[in-house]
């Protein structure tokens, strides 16, 4: 593969560029430095309208299992529990076709958010991850599916150059399809078969925790999952563009203190130090007077239940509590895991009763007839372009290793990672010719007789 002889799984996945596929995108290699008696391979997949998950599933249950199996003698882990939701059938039957004896199914129910961390690790051990740490603080190691997917290819050598990404929403042909990273969002809507409506805006990720964007340039990248068409005058485009300012003005005005997005809020039911009804009245109180109500912001994991469920006033709880959560970290108001534990309690004695069904979450967002609607199909063709962020993970950019002008070929290193902090390369998607490097390097496809297109 080039730079580097890689010898163990570490330097093989740090190599590979592999990244958390289900999150933010925490680079692989350092996760799985901890130990941990437990692996768990989160296929729970909780956004609406999504169906990556559950396609990779069905169709690389092997590959996905190996990748467990890699990580699970890695960190010395004795179990291995795939997490599935319990509708997605055909998923755990080929699953079950090729678990070995130390790996089960648990099956979730469908409901969101039934595939946040903290929720899978609850369901599936009982155990709770302590407020402000990590699954490995209790033994357990969280990875998607699709990463453990990227772990199993990476001890064959091959790196990520694709994601795999659904596109749904007012499209004519809905699909999932792994995509090359850096491809823009318009040529995948376009392999979708255009939108079918006049004025559209799309959802990056899913549509509860994804953004709005009208940018068709934006590129898919090791992280993405969704790809979403809506109406840019609909409900939710609206509400996902809203400004900071204006959700502060009218929540400010317009809450009523209910207490209905902390009655709801799946943190708070799991016994996390998070109440959006507190935040919410701090918007009422200026300066050190509002500093206290803003600490339970913190333990908020931007679900948005809170908005676009539990308000019925449709306010944006969530927003006001990102908006916290920035202020306290600039105001050096920060608490730490131990104080955030001190106060926490226990879950709440209704919380199996409080789940938000899937199937009412997407009629209430303005969604249905989209659901199910996405099968997993190939791409015609490679798009002409791409343009790949060297920025895709948490952490620090990896560092150019090509210039403009430079001929490149799929899965070759184009940026290596940035010394002194967490950071993994950047390989090619398509073989072409480098048109231009800055924070993102453009590469233009070479047809299969070499000429440039």
């Amino acid at each position: 593969m080039g730079q580097t002889e890689p010898h163990n799984l570490v330097q093989m996945i740090r190599h590979a560029g592999v990244v958390g596929a289900g999150g933010a995108g925490f680079p692989t290699y350092k996760k799985i430095e901890n130990r941990a008696d437990i692996v768990i391979a989160n296929g729970a997949e909780c956004e609406p309208l999504l169906s990556k998950d559950r396609a990779l599933m069905e169709n690389h249950p092997a590959e996905i299992i190996q990748g467990l199996v890699s990580a699970m003698r890695h960190v010395g882990a004795s179990k291995g529990v795939i997490a599935v939701k319990e509708k997605n059938r055909s998923a755990n039957a080929t699953l079950a076709q090729h678990l070995p004896s130390e790996v089960s199914i648990v099956e979730t129910e469908d409901i969101y958010p039934a595939g946040d961390e903290y929720e899978v690790v609850h369901h599936v051990t009982e155990r709770r991850i302590p407020a402000g740490g990590y699954p490995t603080d209790i033994g357990v190691l969280v990875q998607n599916v699709e990463t453990l997917y990227n772990i199993h290819r990476a001890t064959l050598g091959f790196p990520v150059t694709h994601s795999m990404v659904t596109v749904n929403g007012n499209v004519s042909k809905p699909f999932t399809a792994w995509l090359p990273i850096g491809m823009c969002y318009g040529e995948a809507v376009a392999a979708a078969g255009g939108a079918t409506i006049p004025d559209w805006a799309i959802v990056d990720g899913g549509p509860m925790m994804g953004t709005v964007t009208a940018d068709l340039s934006t590129p898919v990248t090791r992280v993405s999952s969704g790809i979403m068409v809506v109406p840019r005058e609909s409900p939710l485009a609206i509400r996902k563009a809203q400004s900071e300012a204006a959700l502060k003005r009218v929540g400010k005005s317009a809450c009523d203190q209910c207490s209905l997005c902390t009655e709801l809020c799946p943190r708070y039911l799991l016994g996390y130090p998070v109440q959006p009804h507190l935040v919410m009245r701090s918007l009422a109180l200026s300066g050190v007077e509002s500093q206290p109500l803003t600490l339970w912001a913190q333990s908020c994991c931007e679900c948005n239940v809170c908005s676009l469920w539990a308000c019925p006033e449709g306010l944006d709880p969530k927003g006001v509590c990102v908006a916290a959560k920035a202020k306290l970290r600039s105001n050096g108001n920060w608490l730490s895991p131990e104080e955030l534990q001190r106060l926490s309690r226990e879950p709440h004695p209704l919380k199996a009763f409080r789940g938000v069904p899937t199937e009412r979450l997407v009629r209430r967002l303005g969604l249905t007839g989209f659901e199910e609607n996405a099968p997993l199909t190939p791409l015609d063709s490679e798009p002409l372009s791409v343009t790949i962020p060297l920025l895709q993970h948490v952490g620090l950019p990896a560092v150019p290793t090509v210039s403009e002008g430079d001929d490149v070929t799929v899965g070759q290193i184009i940026a290596k990672p940035a010394e002194g902090g967490l950071s993994v390369p950047i390989h090619a998607s398509i073989s072409g010719t480098v048109m231009s490097v800055d924070d993102r390097i453009s590469v233009k496809r070479r047809d299969v007789s070499g000429a440039e297109r």
